[in-house]
């Protein structure tokens, strides 16, 4: 279970499990693809000490990396590892902080989605146009790009699941999972 979904305040419906098995999920294959860029940075020096080719490696952690980056951004998010300035929000009563709250993932919307719409348009075009990845593996480029597109999209999805529950005056999962981690002492996702 996920410490989204362990929280007093969450909803326990099932679209609430369904999206935070989606973040969870999300963030597990990004994860992964940072393991299989350590496995294959350690595969490259290995077969280049050898004095063997390493083929199109570069490529594909090319592709992994930017996997990596899209996919975990929504669960990173949620979470609360986003770089958030509350300079400003703690110095505000509780309304005003509400309000605030809501107009920044309102901007927040409107940014994700045109990052969203803006990745999912471009691996379209690439599906459409058959784009070939022009390195070593000739790859169609909307392969690699899914992950940029995918990722973007569940982004839009988490800071628009964050504004509803901020308008339904519940307080946002960042906040309190950022808020329940200092309280516990730990302040790593702070450096």
């Amino acid at each position: 279970m996920s410490a989204i979904s362990a929280s007093p305040t969450a909803r326990t419906g099932r679209w609430r499990q369904w999206l935070d098995a989606t973040y969870l999920g999300a963030g597990a294959l990004g994860a992964a693809s940072v393991l299989a860029i350590a496995v294959l940075m350690i595969w490259q020096t290995v077969m280049r000490l050898a004095g063997h080719s390493t083929g199109a490696a570069n490529d594909i952690v090319a592709w992994l990396a930017a996997a990596a980056a899209f996919l975990t951004m929504a669960h990173a998010f949620k979470h609360g590892d986003f770089v958030r300035v509350t300079v400003l929000l703690d110095r505000l009563s509780a309304p005003w902080r509400r309000r605030f709250e809501m107009a920044s993932l309102a901007l927040g919307i409107v940014a994700t989605g045109y990052l969203a719409w803006w990745a999912c348009a471009a691996t379209y075009e690439s599906w459409l146009f058959h784009d070939i990845a022009q390195g070593l593996l000739p790859l169609p480029m909307w392969i690699p790009q899914s992950s940029f597109a995918a990722g973007a999209m569940l982004l839009l999805v988490a800071v628009l699941d964050e504004l509803v529950l901020v308008c339904r005056g519940e307080e946002p999962t960042y906040a309190r999972l950022a808020r329940e981690r200092h309280a516990a002492g730990d302040y790593s996702s702070d450096i």
